[in-house]
C-alpha cells in the first residue's frame, strides 16, 4: 500500500492524521532515487504534510447523498448522429489516382525490402 494511502486509511477510520517525518521524506527520497538535503528533508515534511492534511479534507466533505462527478457542470454529447450517405464506389476513388493495382492505390516503395 502506498505511503499516502496508509496516511488517509488512518483517517478514515478515525483516527488522528499523523504528521510525516524526515524519516518517512529520507525513506521516499531514497525510493525515488533522490538526491536531498538534510534542509529539504525538513522542508519536503511540512509540504507533503500540507498536501496529505488537504486531501483528507477534501475526502471528510464528500457526503452519501452528492453523487460522484466528472465535470462540475453538465456536459451534453456534441456529436451528430451517424447518417448513412452515398459515398465514392472503389471505381470513382481510384478514377483520380495516377496508378492503381488490384483496385488499391499503388504508390513507389519508400522502403529497402529487408533480406
Amino acid at each position: 500500500m502506498g505511503f499516502c494511502a496508509l496516511y488517509l486509511r488512518d483517517q478514515t477510520k478515525g483516527a488522528a492524521l499523523a504528521a510525516i517525518s524526515r524519516e518517512e521524506v529520507a525513506h521516499l527520497a531514497h525510493l525515488s532515487r533522490l538526491a536531498v538535503t538534510e534542509q529539504e528533508l525538513d522542508v519536503f515534511a511540512g509540504q507533503l504534510d500540507v498536501i496529505i492534511q488537504a486531501v483528507a479534507q477534501v475526502g471528510q466533505v464528500a457526503a452519501a447523498d452528492i453523487p460522484p462527478t466528472s465535470h462540475s457542470v453538465p456536459l451534453t454529447n456534441v456529436l451528430r448522429d451517424d447518417v448513412e450517405e452515398p459515398c465514392l464506389t472503389q471505381a470513382e476513388a481510384l478514377s483520380g489516382a495516377p496508378d492503381a493495382e488490384d483496385g488499391r492505390f499503388r504508390v513507389p516503395r519508400i522502403l529497402e525490402e529487408e533480406a
